[in-house]
């Protein structure tokens, strides 16, 4: 992209992009459930949100660099899109060093001494022997299921209400409208009063509340929970989108509306930045245990593009035929996503994978983790001779 100027080639753009979509959507999967994988118990919640968090870093970056007095000028635009090869560059130089998830060695590869060895790099002391009866543990409940496909995760009663759950939860992240909400924002801060070459910095100072919000979620995820978390900030866009919605709709007869429109905006990125944005993804890998995590993955990923596409496709069309009543149908999401994780998502805070499981059992109403094969049951039982 950065050569593309000097090259004359619009095509070096699209081919760019294309290749950085296919990192952004391998990366928006492996990089949280690579995590979740090796993070301590009293840590899973901590690591697994450092990833949203780095990627609102990166908007905000992108927001900074992407002023027209910096590089979003006709000069500058090369540079901007060539930027994003440096931490493409600096993750190919570093993460040779990085261990293999010890789950994976342990439970995928049989191989317990490179688990040994990978978790005693991780944690820096040899005394890793609980960590890895409990890896064993969860290796004994899953030799029954083998490795779990997409269309078999899909099919079996054991994993109904953690695959629910996690299409649920991300869709529920991109169809409350946070698109949209930055779609709209520069409107609203014209209508406000913003001067239109000064719009540019207010959007980089709510990029700059959605790192902040995200830093804070680092720290209360382990202290709150993700339940409480999830619940307070679905619970936050859903006011925020209501109120924004009154705020639209008044701010030509009632002159300070479009100072509330403003505080909505801020407190939809607050709410979600605490909890829908970071949350779900560290839910696939709790929720989930390590034959059927990269096929949740999968799933939960698709879901969350689809649904971004979604949005980013039908909101000018909902915006022009509902106008400033658009915010309803996300306030509508928002609520049904708080109802169902406050009926149905169980707290995961400091419990390990397989108590987790667990609790999914019972809701499964199944007798096992993972039962047997589906395919071993319509065998003959075995009959033991005295």
């Amino acid at each position: 992209m950065g050569c593309s100027k000097v090259a004359k080639s619009f095509e070096l753009i699209i081919i760019s992009r294309l290749l950085v979509g296919i990192c952004a959507g391998l990366s928006s999967n492996v990089v949280p459930m690579y995590l979740g994988e090796l993070a301590p118990k009293n840590l899973r919640g901590a690591l697994g949100v450092v990833p949203q968090l780095f990627i609102t870093v990166g908007i905000l970056v992108a927001q900074i660099f992407g002023l027209r007095n910096l590089l979003a000028n006709e000069d500058g635009w090369p540079i901007l899109l060539g930027l994003t090869g440096v931490p493409a560059a600096l993750q190919l130089a570093l993460l040779p060093f990085f261990p293999e998830s010890p789950r994976y060695l342990l439970i995928q590869k049989k191989d317990e001494a490179a688990a040994k060895k990978a978790l005693k790099t991780l944690r820096g002391w040899d005394s890793v022997d609980a960590e890895v009866a409990e890896i064993r543990q969860e290796d004994e409940a899953e030799k029954a299921a083998g490795f779990i496909s997409v269309l078999k995760l899909f099919r079996m009663r054991s994993l109904r209400w953690q695959l629910l759950s996690i299409i649920v939860l991300m869709g529920g992240q991109q169809l409350s409208g946070v698109n949209a909400i930055y779609y709209y924002a520069d409107q609203i801060y014209l209508s406000a009063g913003v001067k239109e070459e000064h719009v540019q910095y207010v959007t980089a100072g709510t990029g700059a509340v959605n790192v902040v919000m995200t830093f804070c979620a680092v720290f209360v995820v382990e202290l709150l929970g993700r339940r409480l978390l999830l619940l307070l900030g679905f619970s936050i866009c859903l006011t925020a989108c209501c109120v924004l919605t009154a705020a639209l709709a008044l701010q030509d007869t009632v002159s300070w509306m479009p100072y509330i429109s403003i505080v909505c905006v801020i407190s939809y990125v607050v709410g979600h930045a605490l909890g829908p944005s970071p949350i779900p993804a560290l839910l696939i890998t709790e929720i989930f245990l390590q034959s059927s995590r990269p096929s949740a993955f999968m799933v939960g990923g698709s879901v969350h593009w689809l649904s971004n596409f979604t949005v980013g496709l039908i909101f000018p069309f909902i915006q022009e035929g509902l106008g400033p009543y658009s915010f309803i149908v996300f306030a509508v999401i928002c609520l049904l996503t708080t109802i169902y994780i406050f009926l149905i998502v169980p707290e995961t805070k400091a419990k390990t994978f397989m108590e987790i499981n667990q609790i999914f059992t019972k809701m499964n109403k199944v007798s096992e983790v993972y039962p047997e094969k589906e395919e071993l049951k319509e065998l003959p039982p075995i009959t033991s001779e005295q």
